[in-house]
């Protein structure tokens, strides 16, 4: 199978990137590094069946040669890039994906598009199934990121009606491990930078909302399953162990065997409350759950930040 990935050298793309050389594919990884780092995929470059290439997949995307699938993966994802590049955030998630579908089109490929738990907003569902339309601020500073990837779900599936083309839309629930950056903004690479730092860690509110955080292992593990389970709907793929974010920054401080205080700051505009997936669509149509505990997988998160962070 040949593959594109759109955001290859991010955080998912870049795991993504390894799993399909590992299943024999070849892969063509497509980046503007605008958050992503082309030392995510350096390694693989010696990989004969591995090829990188800097491209905006918000211009008209050509693509030489067969294509099989095309993974979508391409967009600012934590609120840190979004609000930085709200435009950038948009484009991609709308003409971005009109690009990537018209390849497809073209190619007789299929998609899967990397959709998120933010298209069902502060919801008033918990948990969140995939039937559970969201309750989305649609002009709010998190509006640029839910709204794109909600018009991306909508576009995938019109081009799936329309055309006949092959689809799959994951819904990414919170995703952590090795590779994250730094200073992306979310809370697991937040905490573990200022733990190892001897910095405070930085607690918005009273902590009291929740996240669900899924090993970036399982989550690739789904992805794969879905891409080979024929169906067309969205899917959740994420960890239902539900954590405030107080614990979780208690969590992170202990493993990092840090005595950094815990200081609290206002919460951003828009910040889900809840965030918890339900995943009874995962386990039915891909016999697939989460392996990793989150205990487990911060422990491995911090034991490879650690040497880099620390």
């Amino acid at each position: 199978m040949r593959a594109v990935i759109t955001g290859g050298s991010g955080f998912l793309g870049s795991h993504l990137c390894r799993r399909l050389l590992a299943e024999g594919c070849d892969v063509l990884c497509l980046d503007s590094l605008l958050t992503g780092t082309e030392a995510n995929v350096t390694e693989l470059l010696t990989d004969e069946h591995f090829t990188f290439e800097r491209c905006d997949v918000t211009e008209f995307l050509s693509v030489d040669g067969e294509v099989d699938w095309i993974f979508h993966f391409a967009s600012p994802a934590s609120p840190v890039d979004y609000i930085e590049h709200p435009l950038e955030t948009l484009k991609v998630g709308a003409i971005g994906t009109w690009c990537v579908l018209g390849l497809a089109r073209a190619k007789g490929a299929g998609v899967l598009l990397a959709s998120t738990s933010e298209v069902y907003g502060d919801p008033k569902v918990h948990p969140q199934p995939e039937s559970y339309w969201g309750n989305v601020n649609p002009i709010g500073p998190r509006s640029v990121y839910d709204e794109a990837k909600r018009y991306a779900e909508a576009l995938t599936t019109a081009y799936h009606r329309t055309h006949d083309i092959p689809v799959r839309i994951v819904r990414i629930f919170n995703t952590f491990g090795p590779r994250m950056r730094r200073r992306d903004g979310r809370a697991v690479p937040n905490f573990i930078s200022q733990a190892l730092s001897g910095e405070p860690l930085t607690v918005h509110g009273d902590g009291g909302q929740t996240r669900s955080l899924c090993y970036v292992d399982d989550l690739i593990e789904g992805i794969w399953r879905l891409l080979n389970s024929g169906d067309a709907a969205p899917v959740n793929i994420g960890n239902p162990e539900e954590v405030s974010v107080l614990a979780l920054a208690e969590m992170i401080r202990d493993l990092a065997r840090s005595d950094s205080e815990i200081v609290f700051q206002p919460r951003p505009e828009d910040d889900p409350e809840l965030r918890c997936p339900d995943i009874t669509r995962a386990r039915s149509i891909l016999g697939w759950e989460p392996k990793v505990s989150l205990s487990e997988g911060l422990e491995r998160t911090v034991d490879w930040a650690r040497p880099l962070w620390g």
